[in-house]
């Protein structure tokens, strides 16, 4: 039986706090992310692939183990 993959994440700023659940892509990792509270563009911290990763509640789909294609 395969593991279920999670597309839906809670982003968390860490600047402002603000949370937004998002539907993460399955096709491509995320590197960029602008937060609709305090306007900061967020980037993955160092050695994540993606804002999912690095201020998600859940990792990409890549991370997660989804097979492309």
């Amino acid at each position: 039986m395969e593991k279920e993959i999670i597309l839906i994440s809670t982003v968390t700023c860490p600047n402002c706090g603000r949370q937004k659940e998002e539907k993460m892509p399955v096709d491509a990792c995320q590197y960029f992310y602008k937060c609709e509270g305090c306007k900061s563009m967020l980037k993955p911290k160092k050695g994540h692939c993606c804002i999912f990763c690095s201020y998600g509640t859940v990792p990409c789909p890549s991370i997660q183990g989804y097979k492309h294609g």
